[in-house]
């Protein structure tokens, strides 16, 4: 025989009434001074050319002050109730494997942006909103300033809270290719020095 508690319906409401909390509506999002991202549509492209996502991919990526990208991770999120505090741990769990903590710092310098591939329209999703809470409690756990908030569809990409997006790339598109750098040029072999050495060996 197994005794037990069964959870009586004032805890299973109050437990309710808290996971309401933890779901940021657009208009909170857009009234906490998330920082504007300079170029989005190079940060999507650069970590979607990197972590190729198909649904229902999460990237999560920290940016430096001049939005050099300066660690990510991909992963598939498991199935789960729309719950900002699930999805804090699962982002903090990321940002403490890519990077160390910016705790010490009296002001964050560094920023986490996430990007959420998924099915769907880009409109506003009850789900979006608990990760957008998870990434505001995460960075603040983690001593980062919490940034952009992306979505990509097959409709293309959207910055949530802030109205800017495109429809390149999107969730089916192929990834661009990575910029090649320039090849250096060869050393310099003219000169009177090169030219001595060249006699040099002739002899």
């Amino acid at each position: 025989m197994t005794f037990g508690f069964a959870p009586s319906s004032a805890a299973s409401l109050s437990s309710s009434a808290a996971s309401a909390t933890r779901v940021l509506e657009p208009a909170e999002w857009a009234a906490a001074g998330i920082p504007l991202l300079r170029n989005p549509r190079e940060v999507v492209s650069g970590l979607h050319s990197r972590h190729r996502p198909k649904p229902p991919a999460v990237i999560v990526a920290v940016l430096d002050p001049d939005e050099r990208l300066r660690a990510s991770a991909s992963f598939t999120p498991r199935p789960a109730s729309a719950d900002g505090w699930l999805f804090r741990n699962v982002l903090l769990a990321q940002l403490r494997r890519i990077i160390p903590h910016d705790l010490r710092r009296r002001t964050p310098v560094r920023t986490a942006v996430l990007l959420r591939c998924r099915e769907g329209d880009a409109r506003w999703t009850e789900e979006d909103g608990a990760w957008m809470w998870g990434l505001r409690d995460a960075c603040t756990l983690h001593g980062l300033r919490c940034g952009a908030y992306i979505t990509l569809t097959r409709d293309g990409w959207q910055v949530l809270g802030e109205g800017r997006g495109g429809r390149h790339p999107h969730a089916d598109s192929a990834p661009e290719p990575f910029a090649v750098s320039e090849v250096p040029p060869p050393p310099r072999t003219g000169g009177a020095a090169s030219e001595i050495l060249r006699r040099v060996a002739a002899r």
